[in-house]
C-alpha cells in the first residue's frame, strides 16, 4: 500500500543514521571535553574527544590487520578502559563485538571461539594466559591476540601483544568505510547460560541498542551531567545495559571503571567523585549495606541504585533504601531482551518481592504451563494461578540465537520469547517470579544449569550418579548443593569438593559449595530426576545442617 507521503527520505535516513554510533559521535561534538570515562585505579580520565580518538585508533588497527564488516572480535575484558574503546570502536569498522564472560573455563572458552570464530580476541592479562592454554585444541585459532595488561602486570603470553603495541602507531583519524551502517546490522553478541558447556549467543543489532539506550535515559532519567558505575561485569547485558556504556556513552554522562567489584571502596568513590547512579546485583547491594553501617559515607549524590538479577525481599529493600538511598531501582529481564518490567522508588517497599509491572515498550504475560501453550493462553490474573511469564521487547530483542535455530524455535515464538520462569500475576499485570521450568539457578548473579555440573561431577569414576540443586544464601542469591551417589563406599566429601575445584569445565562460581552422599536419587516412572522433590528436600537438610559444607 503506497503511503500518503514520499517516505524514501525518511526510511533512507533512519534506517541508516539512527544508529548508537550517531548518538556517540554527536557526544564527541557536543562535549569534546567531558569526562567519558574516569579510571581511578590508575589515576587516568578520558574527555569524550579522547576516548573517540582511542576507538579510532583501535578500528584503524583492526582494519589494517583485516577485520572487516560482519567479522567477530572477542573480548574477555575486565571492566577497564580498554572494554570502552573496543565497544565503541569496533563497530566502527563494522565488525561484531562479542564479550565473553572472563569466568569461562577452559573447555567453555574452546566451545565458545570454535562456535563464534572470532578473527581477534582482546583479554585482560589474566584472561590471555587462559586463551592461550586453550589455542591448541582450535581448528582455526584467532590469528589477531591483544592483552591488555592489568595494572603493572609486564607478564603476557608469548602468543600476544600489548594493546599498547598494538595501536602505537594508529591514526586517530575516522577509519574509512565502504559501506553504510544499518539499524539492524549485529553489533554487539552477548552470550547467555545453556544446558550445555556452550553459552547461546545473543546478536544484538544496532536500534536494539539505541533503544536499550533510551529506555534506561528515560526510566532513571540519565542526563549528560551524570556519573554513572557498574558493579557487576560489562559482559552482560545488565553491565553493559543498565546504566554501563551503551546509555551512558548516548546520553554523554561519565562512566567510572571498576574492574572487580569491592564494597568499601565504591562507597568511596560515590563521595569521592559524586556517582549519581551505581548499578548492580542484590549481592552487591548487600555488600555495599554491610559496609555502610560499619562506617558511614556521603552517599547524598546518588539519585539511584539499579538492580536486576532477582527480586529483592521487602527487609532487605527497606534496609538498602535506610542505609544507602531512598531511591532504590528493581529491573527483571533476560539477556536476550534487557529488562521490561521494572519497579521504581514509589513502588517500594510496597512492592518488593514482585518484578513490578512492564517497562514503557515491552508486554510481560503469564500463560499456561502446558506445552504448546501460545500468548493467547494466559492464566487467571490472582496472583495464585502459576504459569510461564513470556515477554514481548520488540524494540531491544533480536528473537534469535547465533547458531542455534533449535533453541531460538523453543524460546521465541509468534515475537515473543517464552522465559522458563514460572510465575503470577494479578489484575494490574504485576508479575511475582516462583521458579524455573527449566531449574536454572542464579548464583551471584549468573545463570547456571545442574546438567553440566552434574556431568563433571560424574567424571569422577567413583561416583555413579548426581543431582545438583541450589538453597537461598542471603549474599549470592543461591549456592550449589550437590547429592551425589557413590559407586564407591569409600568415597569421601572431602574428595568430592577436591575433584570438582580441580575441574577444568567448572569455573568458580559454579562449583557445589555443599554435598550430600546418597543411596539413591528420586526418579519418575521414565527416570527423569525429580529436581523439584529434591529442591524442596535441600531447603530443608540445609536448615537441620545435614549438608556438607566445604
Amino acid at each position: 500500500m503506497a503511503r500518503t507521503y514520499d517516505d524514501t527520505m525518511f526510511i533512507d535516513t533512519f534506517e541508516h543514521e539512527f544508529t548508537w554510533l550517531s548518538g556517540f559521535l554527536r557526544n564527541v561534538r557536543r562535549f569534546p571535553l567531558r569526562p567519558a570515562v574516569l579510571d581511578p585505579d590508575v589515576g587516568k580520565m578520558w574527555t569524550y574527544e579522547a576516548l573517540n580518538r582511542e576507538a579510532n585508533a583501535l578500528a584503524q588497527t583492526l582494519q589494517k590487520e583485516g577485520v572487516s564488516r560482519g567479522n567477530v572480535v572477542m573480548t574477555l575484558l575486565k571492566n577497564s578502559p580498554e572494554a570502552a574503546f573496543c565497544y565503541c570502536g569496533v563497530r566502527k569498522i563494522g565488525a561484531v563485538l562479542l564479550t565473553a564472560n572472563f569466568n569461562l573455563s577452559e573447555r567453555e572458552l574452546s566451545l565458545l571461539i570454535s562456535h563464534n570464530s572470532p578473527v581477534a580476541i582482546i583479554a585482560s592479562t589474566s584472561c590471555a594466559f587462559l586463551v592461550s592454554r586453550v589455542l591448541s585444541s582450535l581448528e582455526t585459532p584467532p590469528k589477531i591476540l591483544v592483552a591488555a595488561k592489568e595494572k603493572n602486570d609486564e607478564n603476557i603470553p608469548n602468543e600476544f601483544v600489548s594493546y599498547e603495541e598494538f595501536v602505537r602507531n594508529a591514526s586517530f583519524d575516522e577509519p574509512k568505510i565502504d559501506f553504510r551502517p544499518h539499524i539492524y546490522d549485529e553489533v554487539l553478541r552477548l552470550c547467555t547460560s545453556g544446558t550445555t558447556a556452550l553459552p547461546k549467543c545473543v546478536p544484538i543489532n544496532d536500534i536494539n541498542e539505541v533503544l536499550s539506550a533510551h529506555d534506561v535515559i528515560m526510566h532513571y532519567p540519565l542526563y549528560p551531567c551524570d556519573v554513572t558505575m557498574n558493579m557487576t561485569p560489562w559482559f552482560h547485558r545488565g553491565g553493559v545495559h543498565s546504566g554501563g556504556l551503551c546509555p551512558s556513552f548516548y546520553a554523554g554522562a561519565t562512566v567510572v571503571v571498576m574492574r572487580t567489584f569491592r564494597p568499601q571502596t565504591t562507597l568511596d568513590w560515590v563521595s569521592r567523585y559524586k556517582i549519581n547512579f551505581l548499578m548492580g546485583s542484590p549481592a552487591n547491594l548487600e555488600m555495599l549495606s554491610r559496609s555502610q553501617e560499619k562506617k558511614n559515607r556521603d552517599l547524598s549524590t546518588l539519585r539511584g541504585i539499579v538492580t536486576m538479577g532477582a527480586p529483592l525481599s521487602k527487609s532487605n529493600c527497606i534496609r538498602f533504601m535506610q542505609t544507602l538511598t531512598p531511591r532504590i531501582f528493581n529491573g527483571y529481564g533476560t539477556t536476550e531482551t534487557f529488562w521490561n518490567s521494572f519497579l521504581r522508588p514509589f513502588d517500594l517497599p510496597v512492592g518488593a518481592g514482585t518484578v513490578g509491572n512492564v517497562c514503557f515498550d515491552d508486554d510481560v504475560r503469564v500463560v499456561s504451563l502446558k506445552d504448546g501453550a501460545t500468548f493467547e493462553d494466559t492464566v487467571k490474573a490472582d496472583g495464585k494461578t502459576e504459569g510461564e511469564i513470556i515477554i514481548r521487547s520488540a524494540g531491544k530483542s533480536t528473537f534469535t540465537y547465533i547458531g542455534n535455530e533449535q533453541a531460538a524455535k523453543e524460546k521465541f515464538r509468534a515475537g515473543w520469547m517464552f522465559t522458563g520462569d514460572t510465575g503470577t500475576w494479578d489484575v494490574s499485570g504485576v508479575v511475582t517470579v516462583r521458579g524455573r521450568k527449566d531449574d536454572m539457578m542464579v548464583v551471584s548473579g549468573e545463570n547456571i544449569y545442574p546438567e553440566q555440573i552434574e556431568q563433571a561431577i560424574k567424571e569422577n569414576k567413583r561416583v555413579l550418579d548426581a543431582l545438583v540443586t541450589s538453597v537461598p544464601d542471603s549474599l549470592r542469591g543461591e549456592v550449589v548443593v550437590a547429592y551425589v551417589v557413590p559407586s564407591d563406599d569409600s568415597l569421601s566429601i572431602r574428595e568430592l569438593a577436591e575433584f570438582c575445584s580441580q575441574s577444568s569445565v567448572l569455573p568458580s562460581y559454579k562449583k557445589p559449595r555443599y554435598f550430600s552422599l546418597v543411596s539413591s536419587l528420586p526418579l519418575t516412572a521414565t527416570g527423569k530426576k525429580k529436581r523439584n522433590e529434591m529442591k524442596i528436600r535441600a531447603k530443608d537438610d540445609f536448615l537441620h545442617g545435614r549438608l556438607k559444607k566445604v
